[in-house]
């Protein structure tokens, strides 16, 4: 009897390490770098190259500190930083920002994304049901893949594109406006779309005051991404 439960657990054990194995195999490398506590979204598309060894990611830190990797640098140390460093043709830029970070150390980044020739870089964040690091909780045996909306910045909008502003006030909630109408929150989504109906050009131009979150500000990007249009992001409003 104690030969059969030996042979059993053994047999058990082997199954275990197998099964672990299998799991490390097929998880995608985790790149090490700055943990930030990034803001929930609904919309936002799969990102699984932003878990490569080799992806560029920039982090946004609460108080506003830029990292790129792990290196602490200035908005002009990045843009050098970013200028010098050999890359690939297709290389996105990722951006992992702190929910509570402002909008304006956000801006920074993406001025320095555009000085490098990354116009259309991708903002991380995270998903409904992930842990507070970002990152997902999946069933045992699956893979999730980093969320991000992907923005453009230095591009010329045309006189069809709709303008929405977000702009501090004295509530929880930032104002929101569309072509100069304030909307709600609960309303922004359906004007969005009623005004997008009977235009030919499918983009917005987003102007945000820098001293929002970040949280306060994405939130707004992932409602027009809701309605499938190109977000510009023109700069912060002060």
């Amino acid at each position: 009897m104690k030969c059969l439960l030996s042979v059993s657990l053994t047999a058990a054990l082997a199954v275990v390490a197998e099964l672990a194995m299998s799991n490390f195999l097929q998880s995608p490398p985790m790149q090490k770098g700055v943990s930030v506590q990034m803001a929930v979204t609904n919309h936002a598309a799969a990102m699984p190259e932003a878990d490569n060894e080799n992806a560029w990611i920039v982090a946004v830190v609460r108080d506003g500190s830029l990292f790129f990797g792990t290196e602490k640098l200035t908005a002009d140390g990045l843009a050098e930083a970013m200028k010098s460093r050999p890359r690939n043709r297709d290389q996105k830029l990722y951006i992992k920002a702190d929910a509570r970070a402002p909008f304006a150390s956000v801006e920074k980044v993406l001025e320095a994304a555009h000085t490098a020739f990354f116009d259309e870089p991708v903002l991380l964040t995270s998903q409904p049901g992930s842990n507070g690091a970002g990152n997902m909780v999946p069933a045992p045996g699956n893979i999730v893949p980093p969320k991000g909306l992907e923005v453009q910045v230095g591009a010329t909008a045309s006189a069809e594109a709709i303008v929405v502003q977000v702009s501090k006030s004295e509530q929880s909630s930032p104002r929101l406006t569309i072509n100069g109408t304030e909307v709600s929150d609960d309303g922004f989504a359906g004007t969005l779309q009623q005004m997008l109906s009977s235009r030919s050009e499918k983009s917005v131009v987003l102007k945000a005051d820098g001293r929002l979150a970040f949280a306060q500000v994405v939130r707004a990007i992932d409602a027009c991404r809701s309605q499938g249009v190109k977000v510009v992001v023109d700069g912060p409003e002060i």
